[in-house]
Order: C-alpha cells, then structure tokens, then sequence
C-alpha cells in the first residue's frame, strides 16, 4: 500500500472511530438529560435483594450505554447512604453485563434501521419539548453508531490482505498479553468500553484481526472500563471507593485470568459461535454474565473484606484553607472581576450541593458530626455570599457598562437564590431531621420513598444548574427552568397523597404530618432557587416572555 492509501485509510479509521465514541456519547447523553430522574428512582427502590439490584444495574447499563455512568450514577447514592455498599456492587456487576448487552444490540446489522432511526429521531428532536426531545438525541446516537460500523467496515475491507496488516495482526495473534494491553489502554482512552468492544469486534469480523487478539483485547476493555469508573471516584467517600475497587478486582482480574485461559486453549473461542465476530461478542456477554453469577452470592464478603483494607478517612483537623476567586487585582477589569465572581459563585453552588446530600441521610440516622458540618457549611455559605456582594459593589464604584451592569445584578441575585437554598436546608430540614430524632418519630414506608424520590429530583436539578452555571447553554437553561414546573406539580401531588394517608388515619402520617409537609416545601425552595441559573441566559437568548417560557 502506498503512503498517500495509508494515509487515507488511517483517516477513514480515525474518524469511523471518532463517530462511534460521540454516537455512544450521545446516545448517554440524551438518555441522562431526559430520564435521570426516573433512573434514579427506580435504581432507589431495588435494593431488596441482590438479584433485583443487579437487573437494575444491567437495565440501567442498556438505557445508559455505559457501565462507567452507571458506576458514577450508583457511586453517588452510596455515598449518601441511600444504598449499602455491597448492594452497590451487585448493581455494578448487572451493569457490566448490560454493558455486554448493548454491544449485542448494537452489531445487529439490518439497511432499514440507519434511515429509519435518523429520520425519527431528528423530527422528534426538532419538533418534541423537554424530556420528549432527549428521545430524538438517542435515536440520532443509534443511528450514528450503526453509520461509525459501517464506516469501519468500508474502511477497513481493502487492508484484509495486505502483507503489513498480516503481519502486525498475526503478531497480536501471537501476543495476547500485549492485545489484552491495547484493549484496555483503548478503551481508558476513549472511556467508553462499548465503543471499544464494538470496534474491535468490527475488526474481527473484517477479517483484520485474527479472533484471540481481538477476544484479548475485549477482556483487556473489561480491565479499561473498571479503570475508568476508578479514576471517577477517586475524590468519592471511601464507601462508594470500595464498591468500585471491588468490581475492579472482579472485572479486571477475572479478565486477565480468561486471557490467560484463550492462550493455553483458543479452541474455547470455536464453542462460542460460528463467525469471528460472534465468537468475540459472545466472549464479552459470556464473560460478564458468567463474573456476575458467579460473585453475586459473594458481595458482601468481598465488600467486608475491603473495609478493614480500605477504613474510612478520619477527618482532617486542620484542612487546607479554601482559596477565593474574588481577586481584588481585577476590580480594575470588570469583565475579569464578573468571571471571578463567577467562578466563586460556582464553588458556592457546590457547597450547597453536598448539604443537600448529606441532609437527606439524617432523616433515617441522626448524625451530630454530620449535623455540625451543614451548620458549619452554612456558615461559610453565608460569609461567600457577603463577600460576593461587597465585591461587585466595589466593581461598580466607578460605574458599569450597561451589559456588564446587567451581569452583575444577575450574578448578585444568583448568589442570594444559594443563600435561600441553604437557609432552606440547615434552617429547615436539618432541624425537621433532628426533631424526628428528638421525638423517635418515624415516617411511614411510602411517605419516606415520597422524599427520598424528590429529593433524587431536586438533586438532579441541582447538577443541571451547576452545569448551566458553568456553560451558559440556552437548551439546558430551557430544560432546568422548566423542570421547576414539573418540580412544582410533583410537589402539589405529593401533598395530596399525604392528605390521602391522614384521612386514611396512618399513624405514622399523622405523627410526622408536619415534617412531611415542611420537608417537601423546603426541597421545593432549593430547587427555585437553584433554578435561578438559567433566567438570564434564557432572557438574553430570548426564550423566557415576562411570565413563563416562550
């Protein structure tokens, strides 16, 4: 092959693989723009038993298009308390095996599907609000997928018998230690391991590697995609550390050791279909299913295990003292002094953030240690939120353009929404936990699953604005303020189902019926508050009339 054919091979390579990781991006993306909430639910009341939390995780895993998102997604209710470790990792194990799922899905090989996906998906995108819209972006991601295969497959047909692509394949054929290696580098690169698996069984169905490299290096994208749930968790409480560890050890080990197997014996690959490719994507699902049955009765010994390996952190006395963005340098740039407000304005965001997560536990077990810390968060809250407020009143002193005036109104108004919101958690809820605790009160089943659910809601909400906050995007602001709507109904239903248990004289409802009630409204107000974010960039965009969304 001469260079210039080369060269024009690597391209097509390059960018066939490129499209298949933004499709599979997509595809999540859409899916946890539209559907986190109700994921996060159902993933919320699956704790029962171990079976059930698996199909969860592998449920999720297909919605997601990702194992790793579903690590994150699981990290995080660990964290908080709402899940125990070892049900955690029972969910993580059912994602790895709806991660193999997907690829099954997704190799399925059929003309009518690329039209029919593009063209459903781009007229539910361009004509559907909300939550509806999200399902055009998967469709466009599903279509785009099958379009990067395809593309992978034109590419890649001319180099079958070409003398230097033998060689170097027979080479990974040769060597599986150093194709289990690529895999895995591959699929931590691009971090996704379903568009690794997928590019890789592509190639094996080419004709362009031989099939133990290409199972090699699917069992090393095993390894890869455990690595990157462990590199997203890193800063996580040690309780949700141990979880992903545990599926690390699984996943990679178990990995390492099949590749160990398909060295000594390739003719295992033959039993499991008649083609290269299927052989290498049943290896993927085979392998995943089989960890996950075989680990599941085992998860809490494993978890056990790794908490005397991995105790818990004793808090720092004496922690590095957090540094403001508020550089009183740049109060003679005041472009350069909104974004420094900006930016502390965002730190304040999160602040807020982790007393909402750490509030919701305090309701099931009163914590003082915990308690001391949101009372002590507020505090600081209270101080950034000063602190902003002299700031860009010393920024406009010498007087503000008319833009940057508007902006720093704006900016003030989000600081004191924060500030609400955080009233609205160590004032209300923090004291409406301790008196639940005082008076050994105890809500009943479906009042508890009632605000545990919005509170999954409004924590969701909250990620948005941040995000909103840090990239000014007119579609997300769009979806973050009418959120507030759905927040809004959600509530009101909530309220009315409380009714319903009082006039039904359940006992627990009527002992806690204001707490209840106070608890909801709170919520309620830190999502308005939160919501904020996104008013001014829809007003500049032109999207927000005088009472409601255009």
């Amino acid at each position: 092959m001469d260079e210039p054919n080369l060269i024009f091979f690597l391209l097509n390579i390059a960018g066939a693989a490129a499209l298949l990781i933004w499709a599979v991006r997509l595809v999540r993306t859409g899916v946890e723009r539209g559907f986190a909430a109700p994921l996060r639910f159902w993933m919320r009341h699956s704790s029962k038993n171990r079976a059930l939390a698996a199909a969860t995780g592998m449920g999720a895993a297909v919605f997601l298009q990702s194992s790793t998102a579903v690590a994150v997604l699981v990290s995080n209710f660990v964290a908080k308390g709402g899940l125990a470790t070892a049900v955690g990792l029972a969910m993580l194990l059912g994602a790895d095996v709806g991660s193999a799922v997907v690829t099954q899905i997704l190799m399925v090989r059929q003309p009518f599907l690329i039209p029919l996906l593009m063209l459903v998906g781009v007229a539910t995108f361009m004509r559907a609000e909300g939550s509806k819209r999200q399902i055009g972006r998967i469709l466009i991601g599903l279509a785009l997928i099958f379009v990067s295969l395809d593309m992978i497959r034109a590419a890649t047909g001319p180099m079958v018998a070409h003398p230097a692509t033998e060689a170097v394949m027979a080479y990974l054929g040769r060597d599986l230690l150093t194709a289990f290696i690529i895999g895995a580098f591959f699929a931590w690169v691009v971090h996704s391991s379903v568009a690794a698996v997928l590019l890789f069984v592509t190639l094996a169905g080419q004709g362009i590697l031989p099939v133990p490299a290409a199972a090699a290096m699917i069992l090393g994208a095993n390894l890869g995609g455990g690595v990157i749930a462990y590199v997203l968790t890193l800063s996580s409480p040690m309780s949700s550390r141990r979880m992903v560890v545990a599926n690390l050890i699984l996943r990679g080990g178990g990995a390492a050791l099949v590749t160990l197997a398909v060295a000594a014996v390739p003719d295992l690959l033959d039993r499991l279909g008649a083609t290269a490719a299927r052989q290498t994507i049943n290896l993927h699902l085979v392998f995943n299913l089989a960890l996950a049955v075989l680990a599941l009765p085992f998860v809490g010994v494993l978890t056990a295990v790794l908490t005397r390996l991995m105790p818990d952190n004793p808090t720092d006395d004496n922690p590095l003292v957090s540094v403001t963005a508020l550089d009183p340098n740049a109060l003679d740039r005041p472009q350069r002094g909104l974004d420094c407000a900006a930016r502390e304005l965002l730190v304040m965001g999160q602040k807020v953030e982790q007393m909402l997560i750490a509030v919701e536990p305090l309701y099931d077990t009163w914590n003082e240690v915990s308690a001391k810390m949101i009372r002590d968060q507020d505090e600081t809250i209270k101080k950034m939120h000063l602190d902003i407020k002299l700031y860009l009143a010393r920024l406009g002193k010498t007087g503000l353009e008319e833009e940057l005036g508007r902006r720093s109104m704006e900016l003030a108004s989000i600081s004191s929404s924060l500030d609400s919101a955080s009233d609205a958690i160590a004032r209300v809820m923090l004291e409406l936990a301790k008196r639940l605790h005082m008076d050994k009160l105890q809500f009943s089943e479906q009042g508890r699953a009632e605000i545990g659910d919005f509170s999954d809601r409004v924590q969701s909400n909250v990620q948005l604005a941040l995000n909103v906050m840090m990239n000014q995007n007119p579609a997300e602001a769009r979806e973050l303020v009418s959120a507030k709507e759905k927040v809004r109904k959600v509530e009101q239903k909530l309220q009315r189902n409380h009714i319903v248990r009082l006039r039904e004289g359940l006992v627990e409802s009527i002992e806690t019926s204001n707490i209840h009630q106070e608890t909801l409204r709170a919520l309620k107000q830190v999502n308005t508050a939160f919501s904020m974010v996104g008013y001014p960039i829809l007003l500049k965009s032109g999207d927000l009339l005088k009472s409601r969304l255009a």
